[in-house]
């Protein structure tokens, strides 16, 4: 079990952590102030892979709505991506009207891909 802890690289997870704030608009200075860190700590995680306290990592991926599976299990088949999780938030602040114009955009986009290109 320690074997897999340290065979960990903590880089991509950090990375993620980091775009995720970057896409929020939040500065590194104001989310260690809400997370009662240092900017410094906050820097080692998302940038040099240093490994947060548990506690740290469950706030900042749920924080974040960062699905794990993919760095973790990275040859295991996921249910949700990052990616995916994040735009399911978003589509959760959207009334129908929105989401009817984001399903026909989708549509659009699927319909464009079956056209053979020329």
């Amino acid at each position: 079990m320690s074997e897999i802890i340290e065979n960990f690289d903590f880089m991509e997870l950090g990375q993620a952590i980091q775009d995720a704030r970057e896409k929020q608009r939040i500065t590194r200075e104001e989310l260690a102030e809400e997370l009662g860190i240092s900017a410094r700590h906050l820097q080692s995680v998302e940038k040099e892979g240093q490994y947060p306290s548990f506690r740290l990592f469950i706030q900042l991926v749920t924080m974040f709505h960062i699905s794990v599976d993919q760095y973790i299990h990275p040859d295991a088949p996921t249910g949700k991506t990052t990616l995916r999780r994040r735009l399911d938030v978003l589509l959760d602040t959207f009334d129908d009207a929105e989401l009817t114009i984001i399903a026909g955009t989708a549509q659009g986009i699927c319909k464009a891909k079956e056209q053979p290109e020329d």
